[in-house]
């Protein structure tokens, strides 16, 4: 007997579509990827100055403030001089064995998108092909190779490793994709409020521990010669883009654009939003946040059992854990203050998820996605597209603060 599926749509008891669909789209996309490469010209962006970076680094300077491209400085963590030294080790430093590398870490990374997208359930099929359509994101991946895709990578396997419950290992690979960029933390939030859902306080302790150890370790080398630079430089959260390369807030006048008010302003409004989605979405079903944090502090009857006990309820639902994490992180989207070029790559592939969450009609959510893209692709970025993609932005949160909140737990009744 077939059943009616979330969507409202009539299928199997076992609907393969989803799967197969998926392989296909696997397939046609790397045949993509391939005429990409081959075609289109290349056009060197940050290539030439992680290549200097790189060289720097393996020629034994541990000063970050010296370690510096035709950019400027180093601004990243010590795993993207990792990962970058390896590639150029890989590649001769040549751009196009380089390109054919970034493209099977898109396939990589795409592979482990559709794997939540498959296992969450959330969209129909056929919307699984979004996911391919962004001119942008081909670009950021094989005509760019930026550091972004890396970082993303990493945040979607550790997504995939949470989903099954290997909070561990996920969050050793979470630290990586730290390491690599730092706008990977717009989902610790969430991640913390998960974990803290999920594991013992002693749990929770551990995993950070681990994750804090892996950048111990590969900071090392500049912790132990110098270290106020490589902290100053590798973890600035101050910084303050370029006014002319940013896609949102480009209707702001510049002044006010790097203005610390600005910058105070949407902070506060960013953490804000986090709490009142975590109070009355992410924790509705556990009385609100004030709630669930009481409860696992007024069941201890002795400092053991608080380090030791679980929630009650503890294994978390795999649409829950993807929903936090892409919601936490559009958050952060939304609330940036500049977003360059290659940042799409943050959230892009979230996006149809995001929508699918919401309450809209499907030719709202398809518009909706499409807008967000060619609002991307305008170059440069005008206040009208800037002020434009701010609008979808909210609208897309709005869609999703008004919708409903799923049952979180996969052991417990609803």
């Amino acid at each position: 007997m077939a059943r009616v599926g979330k969507h409202g749509e009539s299928s199997p008891p076992s609907d393969r579509r989803p799967l197969h669909f998926a392989a296909f789209l696997l397939l046609a996309d790397a045949a993509l990827v391939a005429l990409i490469v081959a075609f289109v010209p290349y056009t060197k962006i940050d290539w030439d100055a992680y290549m200097a970076q790189v060289d720097a680094f393996v020629e034994g300077e541990r000063d970050y403030t010296k370690i510096e491209g035709d950019t400027g400085p180093l601004v990243y963590p010590a795993g993207f001089l990792y990962v970058y030294s390896a590639i150029k080790l890989l590649t001769a430093g040549q751009v196009f064995p380089a390109q054919i590398l970034f493209g099977v870490l898109y396939i990589v990374n795409l592979s482990l998108v559709l794997l939540m997208y498959v296992k969450t359930e959330v969209l129909p099929w056929w919307a699984l092909g979004l996911l391919c359509l962004s001119k942008r994101v081909h670009s950021i991946f094989v005509l760019r190779l930026f550091n972004d895709c890396f970082a993303m990578t990493f945040l979607h396997a550790a997504m995939v490793l949470i989903m099954y419950h290997k909070w561990y290992l996920g969050l050793v690979i979470f630290s990586a994709a730290v390491s690599i960029k730092m706008n990977v933390l717009l989902f610790a939030p969430s991640l913390l409020l998960l974990m803290l859902k999920a594991m013992s306080i002693k749990g929770v302790f551990f995993a950070l521990l681990g994750a804090a150890a892996l950048q111990v370790l590969l900071g090392m080398p500049f912790l132990l010669s110098h270290p106020v630079e490589y902290i100053s430089q590798a973890f600035n959260l101050g910084r303050v883009f370029i006014h002319f390369w940013s896609v949102n807030f480009k209707f702001v006048p510049e002044k006010f654009f790097v203005s610390k008010e600005l910058a105070v302003a949407l902070l506060v409004l960013h953490l804000t939003t986090l709490l009142v989605f975590a109070h009355y979405k992410w924790l509705k079903h556990e009385g609100g946040l004030f709630h669930f944090l009481h409860s696992r502090f007024k069941d201890a009857t002795s400092i053991g059992q608080l380090i030791f006990a679980k929630p009650k309820l503890s294994t978390l639902n795999k649409e829950h854990i993807v929903t936090v994490m892409f919601v936490g992180n559009f958050i952060g989207i939304v609330c940036a203050r500049s977003l360059h070029y290659q940042f799409y790559s943050w959230y892009f592939y979230s996006l149809p998820f995001l929508l699918w969450k919401t309450r809209f009609p499907t030719f709202v959510r398809v518009i909706l996605f499409l807008a967000v893209e060619l609002c991307w692709n305008i170059y440069p970025s005008t206040a009208y597209s800037s002020l434009l993609l701010l609008f979808i932005h909210i609208s897309i949160l709005f869609g999703l603060w008004s919708s409903p909140a799923e049952y979180p737990y996969a052991n417990g009744k609803k």
